[in-house]
C-alpha cells in the first residue's frame, strides 16, 4: 500500500468516538449562502416521470424547477442519480461519473444544473462513498485475485478460525457483514447489503480517486455534497469499530484541504450516531451535520423503529433544543423532519386528523430554529405515509430483509407489518402527488410502487388553490428565513419544555426578537405563558399580536411574534 499521510487517529476506540467539546466558538462574521437558503430534497424516482416508464427521471425534475422556484428553496439535495444496479435504489453505485440510464444522460444532468442555477437553486449531489457497488469497476478489479492492484480499495479478511465469517458484526440490512468470495476465499466486508461492499479509507490511493471525482463533480457547477453515511468511513472492522472510528476526522480534514477549501459549497455531514458535543467537529470541517437524534428517540430501545414508542413531546423537545444549544457558536444544525428513509412529517410527528393544521404547525415549530432547514419532496402539501397492508407493496431492501430474517424467527407478521406501516422506507418513496389524476400527475404509466392512499386528495394542485394552506405556509417560512437576520443567527431560547402539548421557544438577537408557541396536539390547551417569553409584536402568520397570561391554543395552532 502507498505510504499514507494520515498516521493517526485522534478518536479513541469504540463506536461513537469522543463527546467532550473539541472546538472555540466559531467566529465567523459574514453568513454564508447555505444559512440563508432552505433546502429541498429530491428523491429522483418517485419526483416527476417524464416518459411514462412508472420511473421519475432528470428531464422530470426539469419540467418541475418552476414549483421549487415558487417554494422559494435556495438548494436541492438530489438523492442518487449515479449509474446503479439498484440494489439499495441508487446507494449502491457503479459509477460515480454516469447517470443511471432511467433517470436520463449527462446531458440531462448538466441542463438541471444550469436551469435550476437560471432560477437561484443549486444542485447539491448526494456522495456515496463508504460504499460502492459490486458492480463498480473498482470491485470488479479488486475481487479479480488477492494480488489484484485495486484489492486493497475494499476491505478483505481471511475466514476465522471455524472457516466462518472473520467476524460477529452483522450488516445494518440484517445477516452477516461479511461475504465470501468463493474465486478468492476470502471474504469482503459490507455494512448495509452484500452487493454494497465498503471502500477502504485506510488507502490514500482510494481517496485519491474519490478526491478527483468530487473535484470533478464541482467542476460542474453543482454546489456541494450530502455527504450519505459518512460517519461510517473511518471503520475498522477488526476492532469492532464501525462508527466514529479514529481517523474519520482526519480522512475529513483531508478532504476539506484537497477538495472543498476554496470553493463556496455546501458540505453536509449523515452522521445517526451524532452527539450535539460529537457533532462540533464534523462543523469543523464541513458545514452542517444532518443527525437524527430527534428521530431515535421514538425508537423502541431493542427492537429500534419496527416497533415505535408512544409519542412523547417533551423528550422530542428536549433533544431538538439540547442540539441548539450544543451548537449555539459552534457549529450549524441541519433541520428536518423526514426524508427518503424516515416516515412522513404529518403521519410521525403530526396528526392525519388535523392535516392541514398541524402540517403547518410542524413546518413553523421546525423552520424557526437555528440551522438550514430541509423540504422532503411532498412534505410541502402535508403528504402521508403511504397506507402499505400487505409486504407485497413494499420495495424497500431494509424491510423486505427484516420481514424475512423475523418470519424465519417465528416473529409475528401482523406486529411486523404494522412497524413497517409506521416506520418502513418505502412511506416516503411514494411517488409525489401533483394532482388527483389516475398517476398522481407523476406518470402516464404504471408507477413502480403504488400511490399513497391520499392522492385524490392530497395533492399539490388542490393545495395551491387554498392561499392558507401548506403550500402558502412553506413558502412563507422559505421567505422569512431569507429576509430575517433573527429566524438565520437569532440565539435560541427554549421555554417550558416540560409540558406534554406546547412547543415555545423564542429567537433572541441584537436585531429583534420571535417568540413561537404551538399546540402539537389533536387537543386544545390553556397554556400560561411564561414570563420570559411574553412579548407584544408583529404576528408573523394569522394570530394575536401578543403572547401574555393564559392563552388558548386551538388544535395545532401557532402563535409567532416578531418585535422588528
Amino acid at each position: 500500500m502507498t505510504d499514507d499521510p494520515i498516521q493517526t487517529g485522534t478518536a479513541p476506540t469504540g463506536a461513537a468516538g469522543a463527546d467532550a467539546p473539541h472546538s472555540e466558538p466559531r467566529q465567523d462574521d459574514a453568513e454564508r449562502w447555505w444559512q440563508k437558503a432552505t433546502g429541498y430534497q429530491i428523491w429522483p424516482r418517485s419526483f416527476q416521470d417524464s416518459n411514462g416508464d412508472g420511473i421519475g427521471d432528470l428531464p422530470g425534475i426539469l419540467s418541475r424547477l418552476d414549483h421549487l422556484e415558487e417554494l422559494g428553496v435556495g438548494f436541492v439535495w438530489l438523492s442518487p442519480v449515479y449509474a446503479s444496479p439498484q440494489a439499495d435504489m441508487g446507494y449502491d453505485i457503479a459509477d460515480y461519473r454516469a447517470i443511471a440510464p432511467e433517470y436520463g444522460t449527462m446531458e440531462d444532468m448538466d441542463r438541471l444544473i444550469a436551469e435550476a442555477g437560471k432560477r437561484g437553486i443549486r444542485i447539491v449531489m448526494d456522495l456515496v462513498v463508504n460504499h460502492s457497488s459490486d458492480e463498480h469497476a473498482w470491485f470488479q478489479a479488486s475481487r479479480a485475485s488477492r494480488d489484484a492492484e485495486l484489492r486493497d480499495f475494499y476491505i478483505w479478511r481471511d475466514p476465522g478460525p471455524d472457516g466462518g465469517p472473520p467476524t460477529d458484526l452483522q450488516a445494518i440490512f440484517g445477516g452477516p457483514a461479511w461475504t465470501l468470495d468463493q474465486e478468492t476465499g476470502q471474504y469482503y466486508f459490507h455494512l448495509f447489503h452484500p452487493k454494497q461492499p465498503d471502500l477502504n479509507w485506510e488507502n490514500p490511493a482510494l481517496r485519491a480517486e474519490i478526491h478527483d471525482m468530487m473535484t470533478w463533480w464541482l467542476d460542474k457547477g453543482i454546489g456541494g455534497f450530502r455527504m450519505d453515511v459518512i460517519e461510517l468511513i473511518g471503520k475498522d472492522p477488526d476492532r469492532g469499530i464501525t462508527t466514529d472510528g479514529p481517523k474519520l476526522h482526519d480522512y475529513l480534514a483531508e478532504m476539506r484541504e484537497k477538495v472543498l477549501d476554496g470553493r463556496d459549497v455546501i458540505s453536509i455531514a449523515e452522521a445517526w450516531a451524532a452527539t450535539p458535543m460529537s457533532a462540533r467537529r464534523y462543523c469543523e470541517n464541513l458545514s452542517m451535520v444532518f443527525q437524527f437524534s430527534h428521530i431515535m428517540e421514538g425508537w423502541h430501545a431493542e427492537h429500534g423503529k419496527w416497533h415505535p414508542l408512544p409519542r412523547d413531546l417533551s423528550a422530542l423537545k428536549r433533544v431538538l433544543f439540547d442540539w441548539q444549544t450544543a451548537l449555539e457558536g459552534h457549529g450549524w444544525n441541519s433541520l428536518f423532519w423526514g426524508n427518503h428513509d424516515l416516515p412522513r412529517a404529518v403521519s410521525q410527528y403530526g396528526s392525519e386528523t388535523h392535516r392541514v393544521a398541524s402540517a403547518k404547525a410542524l413546518a413553523t415549530v421546525l423552520h424557526l430554529l437555528k440551522g438550514t432547514p430541509y423540504i422532503y419532496q411532498g412534505e410541502e402539501i402535508g403528504m402521508t405515509n403511504a397506507g402499505f397492508t400487505r409486504i407485497g407493496q413494499y420495495r424497500d431492501v431494509e424491510t423486505l430483509n427484516f420481514h424475512t430474517i423475523r418470519m424465519a424467527e417465528g416473529g409475528d407478521e401482523a406486529a411486523f407489518l404494522a412497524g413497517a406501516r409506521a416506520n418502513g422506507r418505502d412511506n416516503s418513496r411514494t411517488p409525489v402527488q401533483w394532482d388527483d389524476s389516475p398517476g398522481a400527475g407523476f406518470t402516464t404509466g404504471t408507477p413502480w410502487i403504488d400511490l399513497g392512499q391520499s392522492h385524490p386528495e392530497v395533492n399539490v394542485a388542490s393545495d395551491r388553490e387554498d392561499p392558507d394552506g401548506v403550500l402558502a405556509r412553506y413558502r412563507a417560512l422559505a421567505a422569512l428565513r431569507r429576509e430575517s437576520v433573527v429566524v438565520r443567527q437569532g440565539r435560541t431560547v427554549p421555554e417550558d419544555i416540560g409540558d406534554p402539548q406546547v412547543m415555545a421557544y423564542a429567537r433572541d438577537h441584537p436585531e429583534g426578537r420571535i417568540a413561537v408557541a404551538a399546540n402539537l396536539s389533536d387537543e386544545a390547551v390553556e397554556w400560561t405563558v411564561p414570563e420570559t417569553l411574553a412579548m407584544e409584536g408583529r404576528p408573523l402568520f394569522d394570530g394575536p399580536s401578543r403572547l401574555e397570561g393564559k392563552v388558548k391554543l386551538a388544535p395545532w395552532q401557532v402563535i409567532a411574534i416578531a418585535s422588528d
